[in-house]
C-alpha cells in the first residue's frame, strides 16, 4: 500500500538546483509528489512504497546537488495524498525566514564553454548562468529564492529560455537566474564624459581599450572593478595616482590557471582555491616569477601578489579577449565601499576611469572579493577578507535563547545576526571612520532586520566608547528597547576561535593569545598583546606585553616611527634624530612625560621594528609596516633562530627589554632578515612560554598579527605534537571576527 511522506531539508538548499534535482530523482524512482521552497528550506511531499521512498530519501540526502549544504533533514509519514506525477510547485512563504542564504557562485565550466562556443546561442553573452553558478546574494531582495525575489524579475524569459526552464533534462531546469542575449541583461560602453560607444560586442572594445593603456570601470556581478593592463607600468601608476592608493598592492586577474602557473609557482591547495566556486583572491609568493608584469607598480616592495581567476561571465569573456593579466581592483575611491550603482560610479569614478562598461542588472548586495593566503610550510589557511562567495552564511550550530545582533568592531567591520536557527555574518564592510562605509554598515544592519522580519532582543557592542559600531549599537538598542551588552575587544577575538572550533565545553583549560593593533582594555588602556585563559565558562586575563606610551592617538598607527619613538631609550637617539626634526623630538618627549595612556600592542611593536630597520616609517594602508617586515623573509631554519625576549615574570612580557635586545643586534650589523626572523621567533617562543607557565596545552590565537604566515608556521613547528593550536580558519583573524566573537562570548562566558 503506497504511503505519503513529508520530507523537510534545511541548510543551503535554495538557489542551488535542489528542486530540479529532487524532481529528476523522484522520476527515476517513479515516485509521485511535489517539491517547493518555503521560508525554512525545501519541502517534499511524496507518495510511494515505503522502502522505495526511503531509498529515494537516502540517495537524496547522501548525494545532494554540488553547491548545496544540507544542515538538517527529516522524513515523516503524513496524511495520504494522491498526486498526478511529480511536480515543482510555486514557493509559499507562511512564516518568517529560517534558512541559510545563498552566496554567489563562480561561473561553472559548462557555462564557460557555452559563452565561448560560436555555435551556441549564448555565445559571448556575459550573464550566462545555470542552477550551479552565477550571482545569488548579490541580486537577492528576499527569500525563498525565486526569480521574482531577485533583481532578475525585471527580465522576462523568452520562449527559448522558458523552454529550458521547463525541461527536466536541461541544466537550466528551474534555474531562477536564466537569461540569454534575446531577453537578458544588456551591456553599455561609454566614455567617462558619458558619450556612448556603440558596439555589438562591447567586451572586445574593452579589451582593446585596456591594451591601449586605458583604465576601465567594469560593472561586474557584485560591484564595479577598476581594470588596467598589468603589464603597463604607466597605466598602473596612473590608476594609483587617480585612486589615491600609493602603495597598497593591486589584485591581478589572470586569464587562466595555466597562464598563472607559467608565471608563478602554486601548489595544489592554492590551485583548488583559485578555481573553487568561491573563487577568491589568493596571495601567492612571486619568487622565481617568469612573467612580464609591472611588478614594482602592482605590489611595491612586496614579494607576493594577490591573484584571482575569472569568476563571472564578464570577466571570463574579457580574459579570453585579452589573454594577459590585468589589474582588477575594487571600484571605489580609497577607503570608500565598493560601488554597484551606475550613477554613483560615474559620479565618484569620473576622474579615475577613462571608460565605463555598465549593465542594467541592479545589484542589491555589493561585495568585495574575498582574500585568502596559505602559509608557506604548513599550508595553514588564513582569510584576509571574507566577502563574495563566503558571506553571509556561517556554518555553525548555535543555541539561540534570544535574537541577537552583534555590532562588531570599527576598522574591519562586520555584523553578526542571529534571528532564527542560523547565524548570518555580513560581508567585510570596512573602516567606519569613513561616512560611506558607515552608511553601508547601517544599511546592512537594516537589510538583515528587514529580510528576516526580526528585531534583535539583544545588541552586543565593543567596549570602546568611540567606535561608531558601538555608538550605533547603543542607539539601536535604545530605539528597539533591546538589552545591551558591552564586550571587551580582545575577549571577543578569543571567543571567536573558541566558537569556530566549538571548544566551550572542553574540560581542560585553553590559553587565548590575542595580538593586534589596538583595542579598549578593561583598565581603560590600549590593549593589543593579551593572554587569557578559558575553562568551563570562565575567561580570565592572565598576562600581556608590558605597557609602553601610546603617543599621538590614531597617528601612532599611521606612523610606525612614533611606535619606535615610544619604545626607544637613550641608546637609540641617533636613529631618533634621523627620523624626527628637533621640534618633533621636543613635542614627543613632552608627550612621553605627560602621557598616561599606555599600550601593550604587538601590532605597534611590529611597527617599531619596521621603523628601526628602515623598512617603513609611514603606513599608507593598514598593516603596511608589518607586511613589509614579513616580506623581508625568504626562508628560515628554526634551529638557527634566537629569542630576544628575557624571562616573563608574573605574566608580563618585557616589551622594552625585548626591543632593546633586538636593537643590539641591529647596532652590531646583523642582517635585517636575521633580525626579523629572530623577532618573529621571539613572539612564537613567548606563546609557548606562556602556555608552559600556565600549564596549558591548548592554545587559541586571534587578532590581526596572526595574519603573519611566518609566525603561524613557526608556532606550528614549535608546538609539534605537544600542544594543540587553534587559529581562525573560516573567519579572518583580524577585526572581521569581532562580531562573531561578541556573540560567542555572550552565549558562553559567565564572567
Amino acid at each position: 500500500m503506497p504511503k505519503t511522506f513529508k520530507i523537510v531539508i534545511t541548510g543551503r538548499v535554495q538557489g542551488v538546483g535542489f528542486r530540479p534535482h529532487v524532481f529528476n530523482l523522484a522520476n527515476t524512482f517513479q515516485l509521485n509528489g511535489t517539491v517547493s521552497n518555503n521560508e525554512e528550506g525545501v519541502i517534499i511531499f511524496i507518495t510511494g512504497d515505503e522502502d522505495v521512498v526511503h531509498s529515494f530519501y537516502r540517495l537524496l540526502t547522501e548525494h545532494p546537488p554540488v553547491a548545496s549544504k544540507i544542515w538538517e533533514h527529516h522524513i515523516a509519514e503524513t496524511k495520504h495524498k494522491t498526486f498526478q506525477g511529480f511536480s515543482i510547485v510555486p514557493s509559499k512563504k507562511s512564516g518568517k525566514l529560517n534558512l541559510q542564504l545563498t552566496p554567489d557562485f563562480a561561473i561553472c565550466e559548462d557555462c564557460k564553454t557555452e559563452i565561448t562556443d560560436q555555435t551556441n546561442r549564448r555565445y559571448q553573452y556575459p550573464f550566462t548562468t545555470c542552477v550551479n553558478c552565477g550571482p545569488r546574494w548579490a541580486i537577492t531582495n528576499t527569500f525563498p529564492f525565486e526569480r521574482d525575489h531577485t533583481n532578475l524579475v525585471s527580465f522576462q524569459m523568452c520562449p527559448s529560455c522558458s523552454k529550458e526552464y521547463g525541461d527536466p533534462k536541461d541544466r537550466r531546469f528551474h534555474s531562477q537566474t536564466n537569461t540569454c542575449p534575446d531577453c537578458g541583461i544588456q551591456l553599455q560602453l561609454s566614455k567617462a564624459d558619458g558619450a556612448i560607444i556603440s558596439a555589438e560586442y562591447p567586451i572586445e572594445n574593452v579589451a582593446k581599450l585596456i591594451k591601449e593603456g586605458n583604465i576601465v570601470a567594469i560593472k561586474n556581478t557584485s560591484g564595479y572593478l577598476l581594470c588596467s593592463d598589468a603589464n603597463n607600468a604607466d597605466a598602473v601608476r596612473s590608476l594609483r595616482k587617480r585612486k589615491n592608493r600609493p602603495t597598497k598592492p593591486f589584485a591581478i586577474l589572470y586569464p587562466s590557471l595555466e597562464i598563472l602557473k607559467s608565471h608563478l609557482k602554486t601548489n595544489t591547495v592554492e590551485d583548488e582555491t583559485l578555481a573553487s566556486p568561491e573563487s577568491p583572491i589568493v596571495i601567492l609568493q612571486k619568487k622565481d616569477f617568469k612573467g612580464e608584469l609591472a611588478l614594482s607598480e602592482l605590489a611595491p616592495g612586496l614579494n607576493q601578489l594577490g591573484v584571482m581567476l575569472p569568476y563571472s561571465g564578464i570577466l571570463h569573456l574579457l580574459a579570453k579577449e585579452l589573454e594577459i593579466p590585468i589589474v582588477a581592483t575594487s571600484g571605489n575611491i580609497h577607503a570608500s565601499p565598493i560601488i554597484s550603482d551606475e550613477k554613483i560610479a560615474h559620479r565618484e569614478l569620473f576622474n579615475v576611469a577613462d571608460y565605463f562598461l555598465d549593465h542594467n542588472l541592479k545589484i542589491t548586495n555589493p561585495q568585495d572579493d574575498s582574500v585568502i593566503k596559505f602559509s608557506s610550510r604548513n599550508k595553514e589557511k588564513i582569510i584576509f577578507r571574507r566577502s563574495r562567495g563566503l558571506a553571509p552564511n556561517f556554518d555553525i550550530k548555535i543555541k539561540k535563547d534570544k535574537k541577537i545582533l552583534a555590532m562588531g568592531g570599527h576598522l574591519k567591520s562586520t555584523l553578526a545576526f542571529l534571528p532564527n536557527n542560523y547565524l548570518y555574518i555580513s560581508q567585510y564592510l570596512g573602516n567606519l571612520d569613513h561616512f560611506d562605509v558607515f552608511d553601508r554598515y547601517i544599511q546592512t544592519a537594516e537589510k538583515f532586520m528587514e529580510l528576516f522580519e526580526e528585531h534583535p532582543e539583544v545588541v552586543l557592542v565593543d567596549k570602546h566608547p568611540s567606535y561608531n559600531s558601538s555608538r550605533h549599537g547603543i542607539e539601536l538598542a535604545k530605539k528597539l528597547n533591546s538589552e545591551l551588552y558591552q564586550i571587551q575587544h580582545h575577549k571577543a577575538h578569543f571567543a571567536s576561535v573558541l566558537g569556530e572550533y566549538q571548544l566551550f565545553k572542553k574540560k581542560s583549560p585553553i590559553l587565548g593569545v590575542v595580538w593586534d593593533g589596538t583595542g579598549y582594555g578593561d583598565d581603560a588602556q590600549i590593549w593589543g598583546g593579551e593572554f587569557f585563559s578559558y575553562q568551563e565558562g570562565t575567561m580570565e586575563h592572565v598576562g600581556q606585553f608590558g605597557y609602553y606610551d601610546w603617543l599621538a592617538g590614531d597617528k601612532m598607527a599611521k606612523e610606525p616611527r612614533i611606535s619606535f619613538f615610544s619604545l626607544a631609550n637613550e641608546k637609540m637617539q641617533d636613529e631618533i634624530s634621523a627620523k624626527f626634526s628637533k621640534q618633533e623630538i621636543a613635542i614627543y618627549n613632552h608627550l612621553k612625560k605627560k602621557e598616561v595612556l599606555k599600550t601593550s600592542s604587538v601590532g605597534r611593536l611590529f611597527d617599531a621594528v619596521a621603523s628601526l630597520l628602515g623598512i617603513c616609517d609611514y603606513n599608507t594602508y593598514e598593516g603596511e609596516a608589518a607586511i613589509l617586515l614579513e616580506n623581508q623573509i625568504t626562508d628560515y631554519k628554526l634551529s638557527q633562530c634566537k629569542s630576544y625576549c628575557p624571562e616573563i615574570t608574573n605574566g608580563i612580557v618585557p616589551t622594552k627589554e625585548l626591543f632593546n635586545n633586538l636593537y643590539v643586534d641591529f647596532k652590531n650589523g646583523r642582517p635585517k632578515e636575521e633580525i626579523i626572523l629572530n623577532f618573529i621567533f621571539s613572539l612564537a617562543m613567548i606563546v609557548i612560554k606562556m602556555a608552559n607557565q600556565n600549564k596549558i596545552k591548548k592554545i587559541a590565537m586571534s587578532g590581526g598579527v596572526f595574519q603573519n604566515t611566518t609566525l603561524v608556521d613557526m608556532l606550528k613547528e614549535l608546538a609539534g605534537a605537544e600542544y594543540e593550536l587553534y587559529f581562525n580558519r573560516n573567519l579572518s583573524p583580524n577585526d572581521e571576527n569581532i562580531s562573531f566573537g561578541q556573540l560567542m562570548y555572550h552565549q558562553h562566558i559567565k564572567n
